[in-house]
């Protein structure tokens, strides 16, 4: 009997992680919000109705797999993309499944980051409500 275990390239075990990472529909919906550029835990909770501590923790992954980086701006962290070469492989894949990109609906709550929000002339933080994305 051969043994395979000798035989398999080292490569293919880097490639074959990245599509275990992209086998899981939320890391999908995160990286199609980060499309259009950074955006923060609460921007991905209001667009995805997914709890913070769930969408961290898929963060994490996309984190540890090298698909997305992050920059803290005081409280707030603040995701995008590493590599935008991701998105040919998301495409391909749309394409070979013949679904059509997602359009996001209206957010299903507030974002109150310092991005979204404003102050009124009394100086009471006023949530903006983000705009409704379309992914193509």
């Amino acid at each position: 009997m051969m043994n395979t275990q000798n035989k398999k390239p080292k490569a293919y075990d880097v490639q074959a992680e990245i599509f275990k990472v992209l086998t899981h529909p939320a890391r999908l919906a995160i990286l199609d919000i980060l499309r259009d550029g950074e955006h923060c835990v609460c921007h991905m909770e209001a667009w995805l109705g997914y709890r913070q501590a769930y969408l961290s923790q898929q963060l994490s992954v996309l984190r540890q797999a090298g698909l997305i980086h992050d920059r803290r701006d005081g409280w707030n962290i603040y995701y995008q993309i590493a590599d935008e070469r991701i998105y040919k492989v998301l495409d391909q894949v749309r394409e070979i499944t013949g679904e059509k990109a997602v359009e996001f609906k209206s957010p299903t709550s507030v974002c109150a980051c310092p991005k979204c929000s404003t102050t009124d002339n009394f100086g009471a933080e006023i949530p903006v409500i983000l705009p409704i994305k379309n992914i193509q």
